[in-house]
């Protein structure tokens, strides 16, 4: 704890409280020193209860994602409520454990939106790489239902949802397009030079032009 509190730099933490999370420390910082101290998962969970969100973070990196419990997981994602911490554990961590699959069921109709977010994120890896007995159609019914008066982070999630479903199944691409066009979520997202606008109508039509091939217009 007193490393990490050395590797707190003002700057750095004014920018991430722009985002919602609430630490200091640079991340590339904080991965030299999970790649030094390698995997421990004793001490993972003694980060974890530190509340700290360095801390936690540090925790993910260096736990051993198959050995936790379920009801651990599930505890640690309503816990997580800043944005990296949130982000880190379910990509790090929940993915890779066995009972992923259980745990997005659940988080997909779990009322607190951070913990519904959750589920979406896993489904959405599924649509990506792991598709095959998910019900497309009915992922897109429930998006065009709530996504648009979701909450922001549960709403973040569906859209990625929207857009993986249309970039990777090209049977529900033009449904997907007109689900984004019509609820028009993120349509107006300021995106960075070079960078690709979350609006979902624009993610996809891009993603797919580069995957075909297609030069710049």
């Amino acid at each position: 704890m007193a490393e990490l509190a050395g590797l707190e730099d003002p700057k750095t933490r004014r920018v991430n409280e722009k985002h919602g999370d609430d630490h200091g420390v640079n991340l590339s910082k904080l991965r030299a020193l999970a790649k030094r101290l390698k995997t421990q998962q004793e001490l993972a969970h003694r980060l974890w209860k530190t509340q700290d969100t360095a801390a936690r973070l540090l925790a993910t990196l260096i736990c051993r994602p198959k050995a936790f419990a379920r009801d651990e997981l599930d505890a640690m994602v309503r816990e997580a409520r800043t944005p990296k911490v949130h982000d880190w554990l379910v990509n790090y961590v929940v993915k890779k454990n066995p009972h992923a699959e259980e745990l997005r069921l659940a988080w997909l109709a779990d009322p607190d939106p951070l913990v519904a977010s959750a589920g979406w994120e896993l489904t959405t890896d599924r649509v990506t790489k792991k598709p095959a007995g998910l019900d497309l159609a009915g992922l897109l019914d429930v998006i065009e239902a709530e996504m648009k008066d979701a909450p922001h982070r549960l709403q973040w999630a569906m859209n990625h949802c929207l857009a993986q479903i249309g970039i990777e199944h090209a049977e529900h691409r033009d449904r997907a397009l007109a689900i984004g066009e019509r609820l028009g979520v993120l349509r107006d997202y300021p995106t960075s030079p070079g960078c690709t606008s979350p609006f979902a109508p624009v993610w996809i039509t891009e993603m797919v032009r580069r995957r075909n091939g297609e030069p710049v217009a």
